[in-house]
């Protein structure tokens, strides 16, 4: 049984049995769980429908947050990329557009998959769904992608965090773009030595990045951040995918960001006491909704 530890070990495995990821982990993980792989299949598939549905409900082009702070970017991007005005293609702009749109959907109180935190809840979703309508991919292969991603952040989990109170933004943008990549990866063909090495690329990407929510709330700058992780993750798919190797092993990157998190100041890790949420605009927003000073 998997302890998730290391991902070299997961890759280790998956080279062994000439599986790809995301077969020995669902084999696993049933095992685990004392269920079958066909129960765990349908559990992720349902995982799988609702991180649609979180794309469609955020593509409202009406619909805003509570605070009144967020609300119509994802119709925007994607209006953009219909109208050929973007400027990096339609798969890009796509991704963007969805990843927003799971982001607005959270904010918004709608259903959504943690993937693997709310913060962070529209890379994922974003990546898998843009490069499965592309390539015409089948359900059930990206589904079983989600299991290749889960084993990413368990690992991060087990040996760094996903929570951006303990470790910062990276902590959650940055393993939902590992996720993301590693998936990616799988998808389009790569080897499972490949995704590790996404893996790597994209935590390596956003080392360091703050958790400073203006005014406390999941919004700003969280939703645009999804829009970067996503691009993120296709970045560090297309290097590994074209044999692009990562100098530092990804259990060693997440080992580093694990310590960057600690030594981070609590004011940038979801206390918004730091960063862009005290900054002038970031206070003004803050009284705006709170009637905080």
């Amino acid at each position: 049984m998997f302890q998730y530890n290391s991902l070299a070990e997961l890759v280790a495995a998956a080279e062994q049995a000439e599986k790809p990821l995301s077969e020995i982990v669902l084999q696993e993980q049933a095992e685990a769980a004392e269920n079958t792989p066909e129960a765990m299949y349908e559990t992720m598939a349902r995982a799988f429908q609702v991180m649609q549905e979180s794309v469609q409900d955020g593509l409202d082009p009406n619909k805003r947050s509570a605070s009144g702070l967020t609300g119509g970017d994802a119709f925007k991007m994607k209006r953009a990329v219909e109208e050929g005005k973007n400027i990096c293609g339609k798969i890009f702009g796509t991704a963007m557009a969805k990843a927003l749109a799971v982001s607005q959907t959270n904010a918004c109180m709608g259903r959504i998959v943690a993937a693997p935190t709310a913060g962070s809840c529209g890379i994922l979703p974003a990546a898998l769904l843009t490069i499965a309508e592309e390539r015409n991919i089948e359900e059930k292969t990206v589904v079983m992608s989600l299991f290749t991603a889960s084993a990413v952040g368990m690992v991060i989990a087990n040996n760094a965090s996903i929570a951006g109170a303990e470790g910062g933004c990276q902590a959650e943008c940055g393993a939902a773009s590992a996720m993301a990549a590693a998936a990616l990866v799988e998808l389009c063909g790569g080897t499972p030595k490949m995704s590790e090495h996404a893996c790597a690329i994209a935590l390596k990407n956003i080392l360091g990045l703050v958790c400073d929510p203006v005014a406390g709330l999941v919004e700003i700058p969280c939703i645009k951040r999804n829009a970067a992780g996503v691009a993120n993750a296709f970045v560090a798919a297309e290097l590994a995918l074209a044999g692009i190797e990562s100098a530092i092993p990804a259990d060693e990157v997440i080992v580093a960001m694990k310590k960057i998190g600690d030594a981070m100041s609590n004011s940038l890790k979801e206390t918004a006491e730091g960063g862009l949420a005290v900054t002038p605009t970031g206070k003004k927003l803050c009284e705006k909704v709170f009637g905080c000073r």
